[in-house]
């Protein structure tokens, strides 16, 4: 049979892994696809040494690619916002399927060149784009399809996840830890996207859509980074039986949908709470198939690689048999009116438990005015360990809270940092049970 032609744009980390595995398993892949899956062109700024394209067209101008009448598939690599769209654009106007990586196009411009895509008639697959070499897209959209998704949590940025990790198991630092991973190349030299959750929510808007068939809304989406988490924080968390990680979490409720990035501590004995280093985690709630988790390398060359070829295989295998069938690209086939009329809830609505740490001057009464603003504002406390004075005649509070709305404790934050007694910014980090309820 004729084989599929596919010009990849972008020969960086993501673009030489997918050149290399569609070489070394050309044969095992063409078993799979029912016919050769060949790399026709190649687009990028510059050459990558590790990879041989002996062979292969090779071109500076990613838009000869996209506009090349003899490929296929375009297999979109470069990253970014702009460029990326206008790439990938140009390429479903000129009839080609598309395979991308790019989670942040996906959840900026995602609603569409889905749009265009079902004009033109070709496929847009994004498996790559969340959490790497995970197929949890695939799970959600079709493996969990007869499900009812009630909430979704997940640590999918492998940099977070290691600054955490090594803060709680070595006591260290943010900043010290953060340079590490930069030493190490798990984290940029500029580390905002990761460490400030922008990465994670790209990600997160994608996974919200395809569980609740809801269009991608980036831009309500709450971020929260981790940079403003101590070694403090780390311990008392575990001393009160927690571990702190970076989430993105979702869920559904009578009045809107949750989507919102941040430091969470979550109980020891979550699977969640156990992942550690780089590794990305996602946890599913079904209805019917109850709890399931999807874990493994979140990023790298190869496993980022792996969900790229299984799309090209995806893509492959729909030329071959010129069906009409697609699997919806947010898993509903349209946006049902009910759904579509769930908003995304601001965070004020939101209702969690929350841990509280505070530097008071120590004197009679401060603990009892604390208590009394709590009060005022609904908040029951669950637990508080106070500690000893500091060299500054300073008193740290460590309280952990039942669950309140966000607006409640944002007004007694204000109201506590307001007070002479106490020194500096309220440290909050909110508190999810991530159980079946």
């Amino acid at each position: 049979m004729d084989p599929v032609r596919v010009g990849i744009c972008g020969l960086g980390t993501v673009g030489g892994g997918t050149f290399d595995v569609l070489t070394r398993n050309a044969d095992e892949i063409a078993r799979r696809a029912g016919r050769p899956i060949v790399i026709e062109q190649v687009g990028a700024r510059r050459d990558n040494p590790d990879c041989d394209t002996t062979g292969v067209k090779v071109t500076r101008d990613i838009f000869e690619v996209a506009r090349n009448p003899d490929i296929d598939v375009l297999v979109e690599l470069i990253g970014g916002y702009d460029v990326a769209r206008e790439l990938v654009m140009t390429a479903i106007e000129n009839g080609k399927h598309v395979v991308t990586a790019n989670k942040a196009l996906i959840a900026v411009h995602g609603n569409e060149i889905f749009h265009a895509a079902h004009k033109k008639g070709v496929i847009v697959a994004f498996e790559a784009a969340v959490a790497g070499g995970i197929p949890v897209i695939k799970s959600l959209r079709e493996g969990l399809g007869g499900n009812r998704i009630q909430w979704l949590a997940g640590i999918i940025n492998g940099t977070g996840n290691y600054i955490l990790t090594h803060m709680r198991d070595e006591g260290r630092a943010f900043d010290d830890v953060l340079a590490e991973a930069q030493a190490l190349g798990y984290a940029e030299a500029d580390p905002t996207f990761d460490v400030e959750g922008i990465d994670a929510a790209h990600k997160l808007t994608i996974l919200a859509s395809i569980a609740y068939g809801v269009p991608l809304q980036f831009d309500r989406a709450y971020t929260e980074g981790i940079a403003r988490i101590t070694a403090e924080d780390v311990e008392q968390a575990d001393n009160l039986g927690y571990t702190i990680k970076h989430l993105g979490i979702t869920r559904r409720g009578d009045n809107g949908i949750e989507l919102r990035v941040h430091p969470t501590l979550i109980p020891k004995e979550r699977l969640l709470a156990n992942v550690h280093g780089v590794k990305n985690a996602i946890a599913v709630m079904g209805d019917a198939v109850g709890p399931t988790l999807y874990y493994g390398a979140g990023a790298g060359a190869e496993p980022t690689a792996s969900a790229v070829v299984a799309d090209l295989l995806d893509v492959a295998r729909n030329i071959a048999t010129a069906h009409r069938y697609l699997v919806p690209y947010l898993a509903f086939s349209g946006i049902n009116d009910e759904a579509n009329a769930l908003p995304i809830l601001p965070m004020e609505e939101i209702v969690t438990a929350y841990y509280l740490r505070l530097l008071a001057v120590d004197r009679p009464g401060v603990l009892a005015r604390v208590a009394t603003i709590l009060a005022e504002q609904s908040i029951s406390i669950e637990a508080i360990i106070q500690k000893e004075a500091t060299e500054g005649e300073l008193v740290p509070i460590i309280l952990l809270t039942h669950r309140t709305r966000e607006q409640h404790m944002n007004d007694a934050i204000r109201q506590l940092e307001s007070l002479a007694d106490i020194a500096g910014p309220v440290t909050r980090i909110r508190v999810e049970s991530l159980d079946e309820q």
